[in-house]
């Protein structure tokens, strides 16, 4: 049985008027008086007696509009609670954008805490570059992200500064210098270097830029790269060194050593920073609950930078 035609039949049957009965249900007289018919075919007796001055409700249909709202009622309660359920579905949602490294490494800590602090909460998870997950935060796709941030940032968006992550060298694993404890940027003058295109990846360019800088020399720049996991496997390959950060050691590329960068190569400047974002005024509480739990165990997350 169609609910249109009850919901129809039943405001016709309070109003006994087809026009007024047409405005409540924002719709055209005779559209109105075509779903009555189609309903009075598929039960197959008239429910209301018109004339040309009035309607009035027949026989069955006097003995069948009580029965047609009880249906709707039950029929709205029910739509209601499927509403409620998807609502409580929604609320125990939280999605997570990350960039690489923040997915290797503080997310999978910071999600098992927040699984003990909300075991029922499911967590959708998306790995993808900073200018990619800042359009989905914008766009309300993620209720939170860890990126590197861009210089300028939507206003919309508010963030807070997680920590810097630690530089290294990528390095052959017959390579002259993988027996180096420490590695200054002078060693490197004269080597091949990957660096990963600046639109795709501006921290990791940029700072292999301003290293080479600082020491007064400039990168010989051998070969571009987006992906850490391809910047990596062309360090493996004898293609060049490449300048990463640290947690790209949890990549298990074999062939390849990871050699710290001498801290006076690095003092004073902003390394790879990682910082939460999220939409700024919307309400949420489960992301609050895990900003939380952030700002509680950071320097633990922060270590393994």
């Amino acid at each position: 049985m169609d609910l249109h035609q009850l919901r129809c039949f039943v405001v016709v049957a309070e109003e006994l008027h087809f026009g007024r009965a047409a405005r409540r249900l924002d719709m055209l007289p005779s559209a109105l008086s075509r779903e009555i018919r189609l309903l009075e075919t598929s039960l197959g007796t008239p429910l209301l007696l018109r004339t040309t001055r009035n309607v009035m409700l027949s026989q069955d249909g006097a003995a069948f509009v009580d029965d047609a709202r009880g249906l709707l009622a039950r029929a709205d309660a029910l739509a209601a609670e499927v509403r409620e359920r998807g609502r409580r579905r929604s609320r125990s949602l939280i999605r997570v954008g990350a960039i690489d490294t923040a997915a290797a490494g503080l997310v999978p800590a910071l999600l098992h805490d927040f699984r003990e602090l909300r075991a029922a909460a499911a967590v959708q998870l998306v790995e993808d570059k900073t200018v990619r997950l800042v359009p989905k935060l914008l766009s309300g796709r993620l209720d939170i992200a860890f990126i590197r941030p861009p210089e300028r940032l939507d206003k919309r968006i508010e963030t807070m500064m997680l920590f810097h992550e630690t530089p290294v060298v990528a390095v052959p694993s017959r390579h002259r210098l993988a027996g180096r404890r420490r590695l200054s940027i002078e060693a490197l003058a004269d080597e091949p270097m990957i660096v990963p295109d600046r639109s795709a990846r501006p921290h990791s360019h940029d700072l292999t830029i301003k290293l080479f800088e600082r020491a007064g020399l400039r990168p010989n720049l051998s070969q571009g790269a987006e992906e850490k996991q391809t910047i990596v496997q062309l360090v493996a390959a004898g293609l060049g060194l490449a300048i990463v950060p640290r947690s790209a050691a949890r990549l298990g590329v074999s062939g390849v050593r990871f050699v710290p960068i001498a801290a006076r190569e690095t003092a004073g400047l902003d390394l790879l920073p990682m910082a939460a974002a999220w939409l700024r005024n919307a309400r949420d509480p489960l992301r609050d609950e895990m900003l939380g739990l952030l700002r509680l165990r950071l320097p633990r997350y922060a270590a393994g930078a």
